[in-house]
C-alpha cells in the first residue's frame, strides 16, 4: 500500500537552507545545508588564485628565476663551443653551436621546471605555513595542477629568455624544422621534471633533502643525456644506459624539432618516445596524486 504524501514530509522536500543575520542590511543571508557541497565540479577560482600565486612567487624573483638560467644556460654555450666547435665542426649536417642550442635549451627548461615545484609544499614545510595549501577547499587534483602549471610557465619563460639569448650567438641558427616536436617533447620534459620535483617536495623534510636530488639525479642525468654529445660516439654498453634515461629521449626530441635530424633513431623511435614520454608522465601523475591524496608527510 503507497505511503501517503503526509506520513513523510520529508520526502521530496527542497534542500534546506539556513540564515544568519545580515548586520548590513538587516536581513538573513542564506547558506547551503550542511553537508551540502557549495563547489561543485572543477574549483576554476581558487585553481586560478593558486596557479597565479605561485606564478607571482617566481615572477617576484626573476633576475634569479629566469634570468641568471638564461645567463648560466649562455655560458655553457659558449665554452663548449669554443672546446669543441673549432675549425667549423659539425654534428648531424649542422655546425656544432647549432646542435648544442637545442639541448641546452630544454635542459634549462627541465631544471627549471623541477626547481620551481619542488620548492612550493617544501617551503611550506619549513615555514610551518603549509595550511595555506592544504586548508583552502581545492581537491588534491586542483592542488598538484596549479603546482604543475605554475612550473611549466616558468619552464617556457626560461626557454623563451634561454632561445633569445642564443640567437644572438654567432654561428646559432634555431630556425624550426618540426614545431611540434619543440612543443611536445617541451612540454613533456617540464612536465616530467615538474611532477618529480612535486613528489621531492611531499617526501623531503628540509632543503638538504632538495638539493640531493637536484645534485646526485637530475644533473647527472641532464649532462649525461646527449646534450653535448651524439651517443653514437659512446660505447655500445654505454648508449644502451644513455637509453635508459628519459632525459635523453626528451632532448633528442626537442633537437629534431629544430635540425630535422636525431640520433634517436628510425621515425618510429621518435613517435615510441613521444608517446612513451606521455605514458610516464601519465604515471608519474597517478603516483603525485595518490601521495597527496593520501596526505603523506604533509597532514601528519
Amino acid at each position: 500500500m503507497a505511503e501517503p504524501a503526509s506520513a513523510n514530509p520529508l520526502r521530496n522536500a527542497a534542500p534546506v537552507t539556513e540564515k544568519t543575520p545580515d548586520d548590513k542590511t538587516g536581513g538573513s543571508t542564506r547558506f547551503s545545508a550542511r553537508g551540502v557541497p557549495v563547489i561543485t565540479g572543477i574549483n576554476r577560482i581558487g585553481l586560478f588564485a593558486l596557479y597565479m600565486k605561485e606564478v607571482r612567487r617566481f615572477l617576484k624573483v626573476q633576475t634569479q628565476t629566469i634570468w641568471a638560467p638564461a645567463f648560466t644556460t649562455l655560458l655553457f654555450l659558449v665554452i663548449f663551443s669554443v672546446a669543441l666547435g673549432r675549425q667549423g665542426r659539425e654534428v648531424l649536417g649542422v655546425p656544432f653551436a647549432s646542435f648544442v642550442a637545442p639541448g641546452l635549451i630544454v635542459m634549462a627548461m627541465m631544471q627549471n621546471a623541477f626547481a620551481n615545484s619542488s620548492f612550493s609544499l617544501l617551503s611550506g614545510k619549513m615555514q610551518g605555513t603549509i595550511i595555506d595549501l592544504l586548508m583552502p577547499p581545492l581537491s588534491p587534483g586542483e592542488l598538484m595542477s596549479g603546482i604543475l602549471a605554475a612550473a611549466i610557465t616558468r619552464a617556457f619563460a626560461v626557454g623563451c629568455t634561454v632561445a633569445l639569448a642564443m640567437s644572438l650567438w654567432p654561428g646559432v641558427s634555431l630556425g624550426m624544422a618540426h614545431p611540434w616536436a619543440v612543443a611536445w617533447f617541451g612540454l613533456m620534459g617540464a612536465l616530467l621534471l615538474a611532477t618529480l620535483g612535486l613528489a621531492t617536495s611531499i617526501w623531503a623534510e628540509k632543503f638538504d633533502h632538495n638539493a640531493a636530488i637536484t645534485n646526485f639525479i637530475i644533473a647527472p642525468l641532464s649532462l649525461l643525456s646527449g646534450t653535448f654529445y651524439v651517443i653514437e660516439d659512446l660505447d655500445p654498453a654505454f648508449q644502451w644506459i644513455s637509453r635508459l634515461n628519459p632525459f635523453f629521449y626528451v632532448i633528442s626530441g626537442f633537437r629534431y624539432g629544430f635540425l630535422g635530424a636525431t640520433d634517436m633513431g628510425s621515425d618510429a623511435t621518435l613517435v615510441g618516445a613521444a608517446g612513451g614520454l606521455l605514458a610516464v608522465n601519465l604515471a608519474l601523475a597517478a603516483g603525485v596524486y595518490a601521495l597527496l591524496r593520501s596526505g603523506w608527510k604533509l597532514k601528519s
